[in-house]
């Protein structure tokens, strides 16, 4: 008589790939991180703790650790991440025309858009149901950045109403041509639109200057190639 075979041993439980220790702030960055990737692919709603949490190799629970708001705050640091990263790029080379140097701002920024679509296509839109009074408090806080580095980059201290109309008009443009570029599969290159843009301030500035002494005096000394 054959003796029976041995019972198979049980298979080993399957471990979650990619998890380590790791020191508390290290962690928290690392959430952020991953967060911010699944958010800039994918419009905000779209994205679960569960999700950040499997790609982060993590657990729900330990996100949870870190982000006791849970998804919202979650969202909130990964979008304050985003905003700093974002505001980084505003700073204006110190070589080349304003009109070079304004363009290599614009160039930055549109690879910020790239690399953040659609996360950056449900934050301009608004509309998100993760969105709220702190969210939207981030992104002026962006926007105010932009205008003072603009306005910084034209060499001007205190604007007056009519320039800093100009210069607020002019990032609504901008951002409006990032989403129609983006809508539209990035179907113009980018250097054609950073060349668009440039001229739209230009036009802008030159309209501004008809009734305004400040974005005049701008045009005729501090950016002479915008004055063209």
């Amino acid at each position: 008589m054959e003796a029976s075979p041995a019972p198979a041993a049980p298979e080993p439980r399957p471990r979650r790939t990619g998890y380590r220790r790791l020191p508390v702030q290290q962690r928290r960055e690392q959430l952020i991180a991953v967060a911010l990737e699944l958010f800039a692919s994918r419009p905000p709603e779209e994205v679960s703790l569960d999700d950040v949490a499997e790609a982060a190799g993590a657990s729900r629970p330990l996100v949870y650790r870190y982000f006791a708001g849970g998804k919202q705050q979650l969202y909130e640091a990964a979008l304050r991440s985003a905003a700093d990263e974002l505001t980084g790029r505003f700073a204006v080379p110190v070589s080349g025309t304003p009109s070079e140097q304004l363009s290599a701002v614009l160039e930055r920024y549109f690879a910020f858009v790239a690399e953040h679509d659609a996360g950056y296509s449900a934050l301009l839109r608004g509309g998100s149901v993760v969105e709220t009074a702190r969210t939207s408090a981030i992104v002026d806080d962006v926007r105010r950045a932009a205008l003072r580095r603009t306005l910084r980059h034209l060499g001007v201290r205190e604007a007056g109403p009519r320039l800093t109309l100009l210069v607020r008009s002019w990032i609504a443009v901008v951002e409006g041509a990032s989403l129609s570029w983006l809508d539209e599969g990035r179907a113009l290159p980018v250097a054609e639109l950073l060349d668009w843009l440039v001229d739209q301030f230009t036009a802008m500035a030159a309209a501004t200057a008809l009734h305004d002494p400040q974005t005049a005096e701008v045009l005729a000394g501090g950016s002479p190639d915008l004055a063209c």
